[in-house]
């Protein structure tokens, strides 16, 4: 299987097997090795008391950012540090879109930056997550092409 063709398997795995995703209305736009964007809409129930997004909505999405492009290389891989900082209100109906960058990979560590925006573009948090990459193959009966 090509490279791509992996990517696209595990993160399928993955978010078949994550209802908290499901839950939130996770849409894959796109994934690649190395590489996601998310897309979701928020609603009602995800707002706070101050009729704005949950800090959770947007750490959850930018997580599941993370984990998706993280593992995308067909090896499994859990954070291990992750910090978010919201820069703008998010209310209902926004649409945000998570877009990863791979900042430094190794056979064992991956640091990713993950941006948050809404709809018009702006940046509403912006997510730094570090993985461990535990040299598991999310498909061990299968041998890599090359």
């Amino acid at each position: 299987m090509d490279a791509q063709g992996l990517a696209e398997r595990v993160v399928a795995r993955m978010y078949d097997n994550d209802p908290f995703s499901i839950w939130l209305g996770i849409e894959r736009v796109h994934v690649a090795p190395g590489s996601c964007l998310l897309r979701l809409v928020l609603r009602a129930e995800m707002l706070n008391g101050f009729a704005i997004a949950h800090g959770g909505i947007t750490y959850s999405l930018a997580d599941s950012c993370l984990a998706f492009a993280s593992n995308s290389y067909g090896i499994q891989a859990v954070s291990v540090e992750t910090s978010i900082s919201h820069t703008k209100p998010v209310k209902e109906g926004d649409i945000l879109t998570a877009a990863s960058e791979e900042m430094s990979l190794t056979n064992r560590i991956g640091i990713y930056h993950i941006t948050v925006t809404n709809q018009r573009g702006e940046t509403v948090a912006l997510f730094k997550g570090t993985v461990y990459r535990t040299g598991k193959p999310w498909f061990p009966d299968e041998q890599p092409t090359a």
